[in-house]
C-alpha cells in the first residue's frame, strides 16, 4: 500500500491524541532499496519505524510511505503503545506533582518538624 506523506500521519492520528511532538522521531537512519518512488521514480529508502521491529520503505522526497501487507494495522497498535505509554508517564508526573503539594503543605512540614522536637 502507498500513503501520501501526509497519510501516515493521518493512520497514526486515529489512535494517537497527543500531537505530533509526543510521537517521537519517525526515522532515525535508512538504508537504500532497490524499489521505486511510484511518484518521482527515485530509489526507496527503507527504516525501522520509530526503531521498532516493523520495517518501512520512504521516499527521500517525502511523497510518501510504502507499507507491505497488514503493516497498516501494525502501525495502529504501535501507536497504540506509544500512547499508552505516555499515558502513564502523565499520570505517574501528575502523582509526583500531587506527593511535591503534599509534601510542601502546612500540615506536613509541621509532622516533620515535630518528629524533630
Amino acid at each position: 500500500m502507498w500513503l501520501e506523506y501526509r497519510e501516515l500521519d493521518e493512520l497514526e492520528d486515529e489512535v494517537f491524541d497527543f500531537g505530533e511532538e509526543a510521537k517521537g522521531t519517525l526515522i532515525f537512519s535508512s538504508t537504500s532499496t532497490t524499489a521505486k518512488c511510484p511518484e518521482c521514480n527515485d530509489l526507496l529508502k527503507k527504516f525501522k519505524y520509530r526503531l521498532y521491529d516493523l520495517e518501512m520503505a520512504f521516499c527521500p522526497n517525502q511523497h510518501g510511505y510504502w507499507l507491505e501487507d497488514d503493516e497498516d494495522t501494525r502501525v495502529l497498535e504501535l501507536m497504540k503503545k506509544e500512547e499508552a505509554g505516555v499515558q502513564r508517564s502523565l499520570h505517574a508526573e501528575d502523582q509526583w506533582a500531587a506527593t511535591l503539594r503534599r509534601m510542601r503543605s502546612g500540615s506536613f512540614l509541621s509532622k516533620v518538624r515535630d518528629l524533630f522536637h
